[in-house]
């Protein structure tokens, strides 16, 4: 009903944002990677999805046509409402997402707050096609580092190491052994750090 909405930026918040146009104030929730796109600029256009229930009526806002889509995706998978979806665009970059779900990577859904593994395994099966077919996926798929790298970052951390130190000597020894498995990757970061 509601494509997108232009006009000036009143509010902003990680969550919300408030937009003026022609003098009435749209309250729209947005995931934090929209929230980390909204321009410092007075004037911003939002693409929008409005989600009707019985007790509200709730407008989500996207800063691009792909990330309005693959919330529209998710919204259609059984157990994941427009709050959960909200939360998954804002665990996982869309480009990431779009990888994860096209390769079948339910380990990477798994990590996304309140994803468990029927529901990680229910998105993949229900979405890898339709992701596949977008019209901006280009079939850039993730490199596994990414993932290796994240993995051990929080293996890290949770060891209790800063991440901040962390990411340099990961990035350093992926940068020497690109293929090596999150097992080594942590046994030599050990080793340094």
């Amino acid at each position: 009903m509601i494509a997108h909405i232009q006009g000036k930026l009143i509010e902003k918040t990680p969550t919300e944002v408030v937009i003026d146009c022609m003098g009435v104030g749209y309250l729209i929730h947005i995931s934090l990677h929209t929230y980390s796109q909204i321009p410092e600029s007075e004037n911003i256009k939002l693409y929008t999805q409005l989600i009707v229930r019985e007790d509200a009526h709730t407008l989500y806002g996207f800063m691009n046509l792909s990330e309005r889509e693959l919330f529209r995706l998710l919204i259609g998978v059984s157990g994941i409402g427009a709050n959960s979806a909200r939360t998954i665009l804002s665990s996982v970059e869309p480009a990431l997402l779009q990888s994860a779900l096209a390769n079948g990577d339910s380990g990477t859904l798994q990590r996304i707050k309140g994803i468990g593994l029927k529901t990680a395994q229910r998105m993949v099966l229900e979405l890898k096609d339709k992701v596949l077919k977008m019209p901006n996926f280009e079939g850039h798929f993730a490199p596994s580092y990414n993932i290796q790298r994240e993995e051990t970052l929080s293996a890290l951390e949770v060891l209790g190491f800063v991440r901040k130190a962390s990411e340099k000597m990961v990035d350093r020894i992926l940068s020497e052994q690109p293929d090596a498995t999150v097992e080594q990757i942590i046994k030599q970061a050990l080793k340094n750090l």
